[in-house]
């Protein structure tokens, strides 16, 4: 699959979207895309093996959150092979992302794209979820297709304070999920994304955690 080819599906899908992305932005996300295909076929990290596909749901899916990062201080947990922390960070070079997953494999993949594209505002880290503790105040906790929303709570309560927001990445808004939120919790808001050439709805969930109220 040529760059040349991956890069018009991209621009062809940004059309509807209202993204400034830069030609320089666009030729590192392809990049990103070639050595996913390439690794892919060793080390399994993405059961998308089309190129082509990991443009629209991969990466267009992935872009689609930037204008609601209002931090820029973010944590991606168990983000694959850098979904949607690395083409996040492509399109954000001023916010920093940590991206974390406890396969070994999947982070010296995030770990070499780092290197070859000249991603500076990535940190790979592998580690479990419940067992990380940021060096950082975290803005924000960032999660796609991890878990349920009570377990994404769960697990990540500990990485930031009632100042920082957990953006839960879904497909159709889990009405039954944000209903069974911990009583510590709370919806703030809920986002439909717009992701041209996608089928399927997809939304954010932010959630905040309350601040401790005393008698």
């Amino acid at each position: 699959m040529s760059e040349s080819r991956l890069l018009s599906i991209l621009q062809n899908s940004l059309e509807d979207c209202d993204l400034a992305i830069s030609v320089a932005q666009q030729q590192k996300l392809i990049a990103y895309v070639s050595m996913m295909d390439k690794w892919n076929k060793a080390y399994n990290l993405t059961s998308v093996r089309d190129p082509e596909q990991m443009i629209i749901k991969h990466i267009v899916d992935s872009i689609v959150v930037a204008p609601f990062l209002d931090g820029s201080e973010y944590i991606d947990v168990g983000t694959g092979p850098g979904l949607p922390g690395i083409p996040l960070a492509i399109m954000c070079p001023q916010k920093n992302f940590i991206l974390l997953d406890s396969l070994g494999k999947r982070v010296r993949f995030m770990k070499q794209v780092a290197y070859e594209l000249k991603i500076d505002n990535i940190q790979p880290v592998q580690s479990r979820v419940e067992e990380f503790n940021p060096e950082v105040k975290l803005d924000g906790v960032l999660s796609r297709a991890f878990a349920s929303l009570k377990d994404m709570l769960h697990w990540c309560q500990h990485l930031i304070d009632s100042d920082g927001v957990f953006l839960a990445l879904k497909g159709q808004l889990p009405v039954k999920e944000m209903s069974d939120l911990p009583e510590q919790f709370a919806v703030l808001d809920t986002i439909r994304l717009t992701v041209p050439k996608l089928e399927g709805e997809r939304h954010i969930v932010k959630i905040k955690k309350q601040s401790k109220r005393y008698p």
